[in-house]
């Protein structure tokens, strides 16, 4: 757990219930020592851990999907059970991911904002400059890294709309004929989720340049 994970759990629960916003709660982490920059890397790795997490999720409903398909004779109503606690899980990870998501882009607009405005305060016109290619560049790297994570975002709706299907189907036809239709979708279903993987691990790599590159410039 990261150092400020607990502050940081704490100061939104105060802001929350003084009705506060963004502004506030970054405000309110800044007098004590945490600025957005702190913050974003702390997301970023947030949302990193949220798609590592996500796929192994996916991992485990394609395998557990796939004991079903490959069973010739089993207790059709455990196996609606499994599969159907698979996919509610595979739901939540991918929600976590999006959730991350946001909150990486909440706190990186400040901080984008924030740096922005003020490049109009420097008096050193060779400083100014020289701020102002590192707020570009890390826009630029921080734009690339973002692009990854909602790559791997948008893939996984089609998998679970797919595997929404197939665990409806398998309610509705609790019988062998249903095994039998869901081994036609197998394939399909398992060529996205190992597409969704690739996704992922590429996200997860963008992150973990980005935090290395914001590590690097303290």
């Amino acid at each position: 757990m990261k150092i400020f994970t607990v502050v940081n759990s704490v100061f939104i629960g105060v802001v929350l219930l003084l009705g506060g916003c963004s502004s506030t709660y970054y405000a309110g982490m800044e007098k004590m020592g945490i600025h957005k920059r702190d913050i974003m890397v702390d997301r970023v790795e947030d949302a990193r851990d949220s798609q590592a997490d996500a796929q192994e999720q996916f991992k485990s409903a394609l395998e557990q999907f796939e004991s079903v398909v490959e069973l010739k004779e089993t207790d059709l109503k455990k196996a609606y059970d499994k599969l159907a606690k698979e996919y509610d899980k595979s739901e939540a990870a991918a929600n976590g991911v999006s959730e991350r998501i946001d909150k990486v882009e909440s706190v990186a607009d400040a901080l984008f904002a924030e740096w922005k405005d003020e490049l109009g305060e420097y008096q050193n016109a060779d400083l100014r400059r020289s701020s102002k290619k590192q707020l570009e560049q890390t826009r630029g790297h921080y734009k690339e890294m973002l692009a990854t994570m909602h790559s791997a975002e948008k893939s996984m709706d089609p998998v679970l709309k797919t595997f929404h299907d197939n665990v409806l189907f398998l309610k509705h036809n609790l019988n062998a004929q249903a095994i039998g239709s869901l081994q036609a979708e197998f394939s399909g279903l398992k060529k996205d989720i190992s597409s969704l993987i690739d996704k992922m691990n590429t996200a997860i790599e963008q992150s973990n340049t980005f935090i290395a590159k914001m590590e690097a410039a303290k």
